[in-house]
């Protein structure tokens, strides 16, 4: 049973306060705090971890494990340490919570630790299973995993004008549509975004480290350049950790604004670099003209998440 926002929450001696909010870790769902409300007319809240709940009565009411005087011990919340999920849009996370989506606080700094991994025998058996069904599933996989080895497209995708983007360091989305062939379905267009900054000259030498930016196709030949003091910059709209998409967004920490990744909150400055979250690299760069009219085009490379370098796919 979870308590419902406002529940009352009372030691073994006197009633303490209400729950306000709670505090959720995205990746089990589970609600790791209650933040509680002091009913002492200070409006003070506190931070109690679950592990003091010693019972939820009701919905309605929740005892904890300890006196009042050791409930004052607990830390006031630093909210500056956490987002809303209205802020970062984790999927379904309130759906079993009995709470507004407001008022359901994610931790900021990184996420992923503790999670746990597979075991030894596990990763055994699944090499095993693997090893024994690889003959069978061959022929099948050299089938689906074909279009995989074609050579990389470096066909060119309008994006829009240079019109739009006003202010420096800032990130601009711009969406594009271009065609896909997966496996034996047939090829479908697919809606694509890339970020756009208009970079002083400090974020260029962050970027590029003082060297233009060669793209090479699969046989290695240089195929683009982006120059170093180029003052347009596009970013790869998926995130460099799980391939999400992400925002740019203005928080309490980073009032100028960010790119923020909703699924595991990685998140880069407006050179793309990384800041906070489980995120392996930079925001990836891609090959960016803009032509004397302000039109820009781009070649959408993606390359393979969750690894340090970067390694092309497409």
């Amino acid at each position: 049973m979870q308590p419902k926002l406002t529940a009352k929450v009372r030691c073994a001696d006197k009633e303490v306060g209400r729950v306000s909010k709670v505090i959720v870790d995205p990746i089990s769902h589970e609600v790791s705090h209650l933040v509680v409300c002091e009913s002492n007319g200070h409006g003070n809240e506190r931070q109690v971890p679950m592990s003091h709940v010693r019972e939820v009565l009701n919905e309605e009411e929740i005892l904890l494990g300890c006196s009042s005087n050791e409930f004052i011990q607990f830390p006031a919340i630093d909210r500056d340490q956490y987002v809303t999920i209205k802020e970062v849009e984790i999927a379904h996370l309130e759906d079993h919570l009995h709470v507004e989506p407001g008022e359901i606080l994610v931790p900021l700094p990184t996420l992923e630790q503790g999670v746990p991994r597979r075991t030894f025998f596990n990763n055994m058996t699944h090499a095993i299973g693997t090893l024994i069904a690889l003959p069978l599933v061959f022929p099948v996989l050299k089938y689906l995993m074909k279009p995989m080895y074609k050579p990389f497209d470096n066909a060119w995708f309008s994006v829009g004008n240079v019109k739009r983007v006003k202010k420096e360091n800032i990130g601009y989305q711009f969406k594009f549509t271009r065609g896909f062939k997966e496996a034996f379905m047939p090829e479908q267009n697919i809606e694509k975004n890339i970020w756009v900054v208009k970079a002083t000259p400090e974020v260029q030498k962050a970027v590029y480290e003082g060297k233009d930016k060669k793209f090479h196709d699969d046989a290695g030949d240089v195929v683009w350049v982006n120059k170093r003091n180029s003052p347009y910059i596009g970013f790869s709209g998926k995130c460099p950790h799980l391939g999400c998409g992400y925002k740019w967004r203005r928080t309490k920490n980073f009032p100028d604004g960010v790119f923020l990744c909703p699924c595991h909150l990685s998140i880069y400055d407006e050179a793309g670099k990384v800041l906070d979250g489980p995120a392996p690299r930079a925001l990836d760069v891609l090959p960016l003209d803009v032509n004397a009219a302000g039109e820009m085009k781009i070649i959408d490379v993606e390359y393979k998440a969750g690894v340090k370098n970067q390694i092309r796919l497409l």
